[in-house]
């Protein structure tokens, strides 16, 4: 098992870091699947190339985030705020993304198969060559 370590604590998954604040926070390549980051402030933070697959990160602020090439599949981001976030090449398959804020995140490439955006705000949202088959935007 691989662990994460910021500013001299380990991160390792699984691990519950709710409302924590992570803002600026420098995790490129960590191995976050089933971290749960619930209301955790993650603006302008460095994620890519990260593993948050089944990662909880619900009402979390991923604003600014760059979470290119991050592993997302089946992460649940309810009411998440993403805007303006990097998710170029991102793995959002089976991704409980309601009630997301995705104005003008960067989501080229993203891979979005099964996920659920139902009621997600995608203005401005760069969706280029994006996959999302069986997705739901509505309803």
């Amino acid at each position: 098992m691989l662990i994460t370590r910021l500013n001299g604590y380990e991160i390792s998954p699984f691990a519950v870091l709710a409302e924590a604040d992570l803002e600026g926070a420098i995790l490129k390549g960590a191995d976050l699947h089933g971290v749960v980051l619930n209301k955790a402030n993650l603006k302008n933070s460095m994620l890519a190339d990260s593993d948050l697959s089944g990662a909880t990160l619900t009402g979390a602020d991923l604003s600014g985030a760059d979470l290119s090439d991050a592993d997302l599949s089946d992460a649940d981001l309810f009411n998440a705020n993403l805007e303006g976030a990097n998710l170029k090449g991102a793995n959002l398959r089976g991704a409980y993304l309601r009630g997301v804020n995705l104005r003008g995140a960067l989501m080229t490439d993203s891979d979005m198969t099964s996920a659920n955006l139902t009621g997600a705000d995608i203005y401005g949202a760069i969706l280029t060559n994006a996959v999302m088959p069986d997705g739901k935007i509505h309803g």
